[in-house]
């Protein structure tokens, strides 16, 4: 019954106050959910909430009416899907004990929409990206990304798996630093006089400075050295007079006691004292005492090696000037000027605009070209193989889906590249556009009946034929899908029957690894659902009020019934929705067929 491993499904969606639905709680199946209902009771504001939830763009009409907001809730299970871990863990959620988290988009009949994931406030482009890795929406005009060709090609990869997956990583490199190496050699092109003269400068600033040849810290180191020399008079007389004042005077004034003098005396007298506590401070003025000998000791060393040497002054003075040159011109001060120098030998080694190295890098340009195309050739080989069985196994599915004489061609050709083209690789002496996704344009391509020419399949099908190509896409991507909630809107639109009976054995089939979510008006199709929702309309007052309700078996005999053209009232109308039911399930049990082609990435 339904999806057995899923890694992230939407797990209960609420709407409140969009369009005529004023309260409803939606308990999603991990398998395959069927929303039904009268027309005009409401389904569609299911697709429409699933748009709001996801980011979409917020429409003041939807509010309903009589309320200032619209709210729609999703608690989505996600573990698993690294890009949604990442995307809740950035955005500073709350997740929840069971591992879910809870994503909320409230539009006001102002205009004025707000998102939260997790119970934090979060842009709504948050929510958008969140969707992406989780839900793919399939309606009338979802279906118009199948139209960019972009989204095509993405078809053929998903399908091709890791023949297209592994060369195109390669080429992807590749292309990375092939373009680097263009843009490179252009600049040095087409600035080369720019260049050369920003080179000049450069090299002249380094001659400077190398000329002077300074020293990590030197200014500050000359500064200190330049107050000693400029100061060397002054110094001595107070080194003399400290000294003097511990020592004594050279000539033995005894009119000018020293401090050691008179600390000898205090000593002596506090030695040969009879009292005990004052012998004991004795060892502490001996303590003094050999203190004040080493000061007096170094003082006297200091003035000796104090000497005033005008020319000493005058060199460094000289130096100091050297570098206040530099210091005005590249930087505050030395330190600064080196990494100035450091910075200028770097660009220079960036900026060689010879003959040389322009050949050099030409040379490389021209290795990576051939390394390109090679990886190129291989991407579209895998593509063209893939396309024949991806187009092979898509009519296929047509086939049972009411569209039994069409047939898909998938394209796949290499794109021309414009004049003036940056990009443009050569590939059999032609000129193509080397693009992130490789070279080949690849289109899908419908001829809806024998004889009929191939069109572009926007042109060649309707809205609800639309919807069963992408139908038919998702049930052959299935293996190589890597989102899990997919959701279909209108998918039976103009078919009945046993085209009908084939959407829904399809839709069960693609339950069995997908969380499935449909809105349909074909019992047929509802028939083959794991759960069924109906939206239910009410009045009361004169106002329109739906629901949703969860449907037990019994009534969902009666709602089937129903859809079958109102025989909800007649033995024969249930006994034919009981057989729906019957046939449903014993198709559902037939074992899915395996896909022929592509790999799970």
């Amino acid at each position: 019954m339904g999806a057995a491993t899923v890694g992230g499904v939407l797990a209960e969606m609420r709407i409140q106050g969009l369009g005529v639905i004023e309260d409803a709680l939606l308990e999603l199946h991990a398998g395959f959910t069927v929303v039904t209902g009268e027309t005009g009771a409401g389904k569609t504001m299911v697709v429409t909430g699933l748009h709001l939830l996801s980011g979409g763009r917020a429409e003041v009409s939807k509010v309903r009416t009589g309320m200032l907001k619209a709210f729609v809730e999703g608690r989505f299970t996600y573990s698993g899907v690294e890009g949604a871990e990442r995307i809740v863990t950035e955005s500073g959620a709350d997740v929840d004990e069971d591992g879910s988290v809870i994503a909320l988009r409230a539009v006001a009949v102002d205009g004025r929409s707000r998102a939260h994931l997790g119970g934090r406030s979060v842009p709504v482009g948050v929510l958008a990206e969140l969707s992406e890795q989780l839900i793919a929406v399939h309606g009338q005009n979802d279906q118009l990304r199948l139209l960019r060709p972009s989204e095509q090609r993405d078809v053929i990869d998903r399908f091709a798996g890791d023949a297209v997956a592994k060369p195109l990583t390669a080429y992807r490199e590749v292309r990375s630093e092939w373009l680097a190496v263009i843009a490179e050699l252009t600049e040095r092109s087409t600035r080369s006089r720019e260049m050369a003269q920003q080179a000049d400068l450069l090299k002249h600033g380094l001659t400077e400075i190398d000329a002077v040849a300074p020293e990590p810290g030197e200014d500050v180191e000359l500064t200190a050295q330049i107050k000693r020399l400029a100061a060397a008079d002054e110094l001595r007389a107070a080194a003399t007079e400290a000294h003097i004042a511990l020592s004594g005077s050279p000539d033995g004034d005894p009119d000018a006691p020293s401090a050691m003098g008179l600390l000898s005396e205090a000593l002596r007298r506090l030695s040969t004292s009879e009292d005990a506590v004052l012998r004991e401070l004795a060892p502490r003025l001996e303590e003094a005492s050999t203190l004040l000998t080493d000061v007096g000791s170094e003082l006297g060393n200091y003035v000796e090696t104090l000497d005033a040497d005008p020319a000493l002054l005058e060199k460094v003075l000289a130096r100091q000037a050297d570098l206040k040159r530099l210091t005005r011109k590249y930087a505050a001060d030395v330190d600064g000027v080196l990494a100035w120098a450091d910075d200028a030998r770097r660009r220079l080694e960036s900026m060689d605009t010879s003959e040389e190295a322009l050949s050099e890098l030409a040379l490389r340009r021209d290795q990576l070209a051939v390394q390109l195309a090679a990886h190129a050739v291989e991407v579209s080989a895998a593509r063209v193989e893939a396309a024949a069985a991806l187009a092979e196994e898509i009519t296929r599915e047509l086939s049972g889906l009411a569209m039994g004489q069409a047939a898909i061609e998938v394209t796949v050709e290499q794109r021309p590249a414009e004049h003036g083209d940056t990009h443009a690789l050569t590939l059999d002496g032609r000129a193509v556009h080397a693009g992130a996704d490789g070279v080949d344009d690849v289109e899908l391509l419908l001829r809806a009946h024998d004889g009929a020419p191939p069109l572009p399949v926007h042109k060649a099908a309707s809205g609800g034929e639309l919807s069963r190509v992408m139908l038919a896409i998702e049930v052959v991507l299935a293996h190589a899908d890597t989102v899990q909630t997919l959701v279909f809107d209108e998918v039976d639109a103009g078919v009945g029957g046993r085209a009908a009976v084939e959407i829904g054995r399809r839709l069960a089939r693609l339950a069995r690894t997908h969380q499935v979510l449909v809105v349909t008006h074909l019992p047929q199709v509802a028939a083959f659902a794991d759960q069924h929702l109906v939206v239910d309309k009410g009045h009361s007052g004169g106002v329109t009020r739906s629901g949703v309700k969860n449907l037990s078996q019994t009534e969902r005999v009666n709602e089937l019934a129903r859809m079958l053209a109102g025989m909800d009232d007649t033995e024969t109308g249930r006994a034919h929705a009981e057989e729906l039911l019957a046939t449903a399930e014993k198709a559902k049990a037939e074992p899915a067929p395996k896909p022929k082609r592509g790999k799970k990435k």
